[in-house]
């Protein structure tokens, strides 16, 4: 395959919760079907030391990134698996409750490109708002309520050597069959 000159379009999104520990762990990636945007802003800081009235030095610390995810809808299995937002057993209610914090998890999500997908996680993202809620009057014809959530992604502090301060990973031009066909069944780590 060459490489993509463009990319375009947002498809494919899936989140696995992350457990942390000395080897992190996730789970099965599970399909949000749906996928509207995704916005994934740099968070790196850069900070200049001056010397000789000039700038000497200039440190920079990748921090990972801050974005928003919109949805045609959240489904109720991540509101529950990420949001801890569950359902009653007798009466099938869903409940929240002010106590509960978000789980950390992997996004995946596949983009397209002029020749081919490019293929892509972020491995510790953390919601920083729930998912928005809204309906509004139907007019003419019915227009779908989006939700979105805001969300950091951090560097991995744990895990094996490979594993501690990743961020993100994606697939390349050259990037195997198997690993493509692999990347929505397992969150794809360093060996």
């Amino acid at each position: 395959m060459a490489e993509n000159k463009v990319n375009f379009g947002l498809s494919k999104v899936y989140y696995a919760v992350l457990t942390e520990g000395t080897t992190n762990s996730w789970a099965t990636p599970v399909h949000v079907p749906g996928a509207v945007s995704l916005t994934i802003d740099d968070n790196s800081t850069s900070t200049p030391f001056y010397a000789d009235n000039i700038t000497y030095y200039r440190s920079f610390a990748n921090n990972g990134y801050s974005g928003t995810l919109e949805m045609a809808r959240i489904p109720e299995a991540m509101m529950a698996d990420v949001f801890g937002i569950t359902e009653s057993t007798t009466d099938k209610v869903i409940y929240e409750y002010s106590s509960v914090q978000p789980k950390p998890f992997a996004l995946l999500f596949q983009r397209e490109g002029d020749d081919s997908a490019e293929l892509a996680v972020l491995y510790k993202v953390t919601p920083t708002t729930k998912p928005t809620r809204g309906s509004s009057t139907i007019e003419d014809a019915p227009t779908p309520v989006t939700q979105s959530f805001d969300f950091e992604a951090s560097p991995l502090t744990t895990g094996t050597t490979k594993q501690i301060g990743l961020i993100s990973a994606m697939t390349a031009a050259d990037t195997t069959t198997t690993t493509r066909s692999a990347w929505f069944t397992t969150v794809n780590v360093p060996s």
